[in-house]
């Protein structure tokens, strides 16, 4: 046990235990860095399995961040692991409605939840949108309307709501579907893999565009 690693060692270390670890396990470009950092923040190997990854769905967030895509969370858990620095360095921002004080009185006054107002607010927004959820199923359920309205078209939907109750069906409404998403499938997610998604398409930009 060596006591004495910087953070940055520690990192690096990691990274090669969950590289030796998938072994010989192979993935599209681009996302093999999403399923190692999801993992790297959950110590989980399931989301080597469980992640989904629509075409291109990668390069699309990638291309969103650069101009200048608003990352919209559902929790503020969420919002604070979104590397601030790296989104700046790209030209985006983030944003989470769920604490503003007007969106918990709209949601009472129509018997909804904060996570549905939320992603009222955020359709709302102009330029690219990255939706990253990984607390309510609610929100991509409301997310799901609002793109078959017309009234929202996000540039990508990160879903990973943690769960028992319409979590997997929630998940299951963007698999396969026109909207480019990254889905970890089953009742797995949080706000952690959110932002760990997020932050791996940051670093993918930042680390390999000379930033």
């Amino acid at each position: 046990m060596n006591m004495n690693l910087t953070p940055a060692e520690i990192e690096r270390r990691s990274f090669e235990i969950i590289a030796e670890e998938l072994g010989g396990r192979t993935f599209p470009a681009g996302e093999r860095e999403v399923v190692c950092r999801v993992i790297h923040t959950s110590a989980d190997f399931d989301y080597a399995e469980n992640l989904r990854f629509s075409p291109d769905a990668v390069e699309r967030g990638k291309a969103a961040l650069l101009a200048g895509a608003t990352v919209v969370t559902d929790t503020n858990m969420a919002f604070a692991g979104v590397n601030k620095a790296a989104l700046q360095t790209c030209g985006a921002a983030a944003r989470c409605f769920m604490a503003e004080e007007d969106v918990a009185r709209e949601a009472k006054a129509r018997g909804v939840t904060r996570a549905v107002v939320s992603m009222e607010r955020a359709a709302a927004l102009e330029g690219p949108v990255i939706f990253a959820i990984g607390n309510a199923p609610t929100a991509l359920i409301r997310l799901h309307e609002l793109i078959r309205e017309g009234a929202a078209s996000p540039a990508l939907v990160i879903g990973v709501p943690v769960g028992f109750v319409n979590v997997v069906e929630a998940k299951e409404l963007f698999v396969g579907g026109a909207t480019p998403h990254i889905i970890a499938r089953g009742r797995k997610g949080g706000s952690n893999v959110a932002a760990a998604i997020v932050n791996a398409l940051l670093y993918q930009i930042t680390e390999r565009e000379g930033f």
